[in-house]
């Protein structure tokens, strides 16, 4: 055997680690996601001023996304499940950064509306192809981890946004530019993502042999342990199981507390404690990064617990309580406390077990879903999750200008973390459903 052939031997002998490296560049497409929709909220001011737009219409066109995106998500779960995710995930990137970058080019209010509701639906189809991804890729001991990779770009993306497109527009001095520059960059990683990822772990040409026989020894087992399901069966079917509706609450939960604080943390920050545009913008992030930081933690803690022989109901429901409670309390002393520091301390620990239980809810379709319906289950998920996208800043605006205060605002998102502590609860995390 000559020197090449012994050394490509060795590596195919070799651990690899392609599946992770596949969940890094899942975080950076969500994070990129994310840091896209807050463009638009960045350059508001700017934008406004040069379209001549009322506070009614600025209102409608940032909220224009959620539109298409929540209706995107069951169907990108179905297309994941049909055409795999790898070809989904890289067209939705090509297409989220050509309609960023098309922004560039309105002329009007109409024409920047019609280009966020193509956003959200080539932004759609990410999580569901993700949580497809999870499911072919990761053994039941992984899941969570791939899950908080995968959702953590969320808090990152949210934090790093305003820096970053703030900058663009410093240093190009046009928004539009920063637009422009942003869609490029979206759309190379977009070619990125079609390079890097495949479907299965055979397929793969950077992949050895003993992380293929790791991966599919794991899901054999799995599918052995799997009920059988018919041929035909609607996805529909779903809906008339507890633990679905539970799940689907508990995403809602995490978003409504995610959206409320994400739409509305500046100008909670600026108004009640006096802080100026420097100051948010370093603790807006700080925040945020408390939400990765929790996210990726609450994932490492899940699997390690799952694998030294815990079930699964025990390592989720403790985590999910745990991260639920810490939340309730956070916010309830935000409400009490004066000192800017201490405000921005619990709003950090508010952050980091909010997202903790976001990991643990993007681990659940996986868990719940055979590895045939996981990207239309995850799609469920996020389709009923979404709708607090909607919701949530028109509820709490309409609190605080009722009121003249953000302390309901506060105690309602106290109230949430409370149903999801008994949606945590009331999910079996160990039954396979046979749809």
């Amino acid at each position: 055997m000559n020197s090449t052939s012994a050394q490509t031997r060795t590596q195919s002998l070799r651990m690899t680690s392609v599946r992770w490296k596949i969940f890094f560049l899942l975080l950076t497409l969500v994070s990129i996601n994310y840091i896209d929709r807050a463009a638009l909220s960045v350059a508001m001011p700017m934008i406004s001023k040069e379209f001549e737009l009322t506070p009614e219409r600025q209102g409608l066109i940032l909220s224009s996304f959620f539109w298409t995106y929540l209706f995107m998500q069951m169907p990108s779960g179905m297309l994941a499940d049909r055409f795999k995710p790898r070809i989904i995930i890289a067209v939705a990137t090509l297409g989220w950064g050509f309609f960023q970058g098309l922004a560039a080019f309105c002329t009007g209010w109409f024409s920047l509306l019609l280009t966020r509701l193509g956003l959200g639906i080539a932004e759609g189809p990410i999580y569901p192809a993700g949580g497809k991804l999870n499911a072919l890729w990761l053994t039941a001991n992984e899941r969570t981890r791939g899950a908080s990779l995968l959702d953590s770009g969320s808090a990152l993306g949210s934090g790093l946004g305003a820096i970053i497109v703030a900058g663009l527009i410093t240093l190009l001095g046009s928004w539009r530019d920063a637009f422009l520059v942003a869609g490029v960059g979206t759309m190379l990683c977009g070619l990125w993502a079609w390079w890097y990822i495949r479907n299965a772990p055979r397929e793969h040409p950077r992949i050895g042999e003993a992380e293929i026989a790791h991966i599919e020894e794991a899901l054999a087992r799995e599918d052995a342990a799997e009920p059988k399901v018919a041929s035909g069966v609607s996805f529909l079917r779903f809906f008339g199981y507890r633990s679905v509706w539970a799940m689907c609450l508990s995403h809602t939960c995490t978003n409504l507390i995610f959206f409320g604080l994400m739409t509305w943390l500046p100008t909670y920050l600026y108004k009640v404690h006096g802080f100026d545009i420097k100051a948010l913008g370093g603790a807006t992030f700080i925040i945020f990064f408390f939400g990765f930081v929790g996210e990726v933690l609450a994932g490492q803690i899940a699997d390690r617990w799952r694998m030294s022989g815990a079930g699964a109901n025990r390592v989720y429901r403790t985590m999910m309580v745990i991260g639920a409670s810490c939340v309730a309390l956070s916010m309830w002393a935000v409400a009490y406390v004066k000192s800017p520091f201490a405000v921005v301390s619990l709003l950090c620990a508010a952050l980091f077990f909010l997202r903790w239980c976001g990991g643990c809810n993007w681990a659940t379709p996986s868990m719940l879903a055979t590895r045939a319906r996981a990207g239309a289950l995850t799609g469920i998920m996020n389709f009923v999750g979404n709708i607090a996208g909607i919701f949530v800043p028109i509820f709490i605006g309409f609190i605080v200008q009722t009121t003249g205060s953000y302390f309901l605002a506060l105690m309602f998102f106290v109230a949430v973390a409370g149903v999801q502590i008994l949606c945590a609860l009331s999910l079996n995390y160990q039954k396979k459903l046979p749809v």
